[in-house]
């Protein structure tokens, strides 16, 4: 199991990505976050900055295609990609496999 975090600035925009990213099967579930963000950007430091956190969880085997995907869709010029291998256990790890590698609409 992935879990891919990103961050855009607006909720709604948040919640279409989270959306497309499970229709489009590159991710079996998204969760979407407020968060404050601090961060340096174009020769600042930007503070409390609005943000929404998208918790995107997949398989191993989706990661580039999700990447690509989020390159082509996402709003920031640079956007936010960090995934981190995570441990996934029983049912919740067969319902991935099952939507993401075997259920066909």
């Amino acid at each position: 199991m992935i879990i891919l975090f990103t961050t855009v600035d607006n909720e709604a925009k948040a919640k279409e990505l989270a959306k497309k990213i499970v229709e489009e099967k590159l991710a079996a579930c998204v969760s979407v976050f407020p968060v404050e963000s601090t961060y340096f950007w174009q020769g600042k430091i930007c503070e409390n900055e609005k943000e929404y956190m998208l918790i995107i969880k997949t398989l191993e085997e989706k990661l580039n295609q999700l990447i690509n995907w989020l390159k082509e869709h996402h709003p920031y010029t640079v956007p936010e990609l960090v995934a981190v291998k995570a441990e996934a256990f029983g049912k919740y790890l067969e319902w991935m496999k099952d939507y993401l590698l075997k259920w066909i609409p």
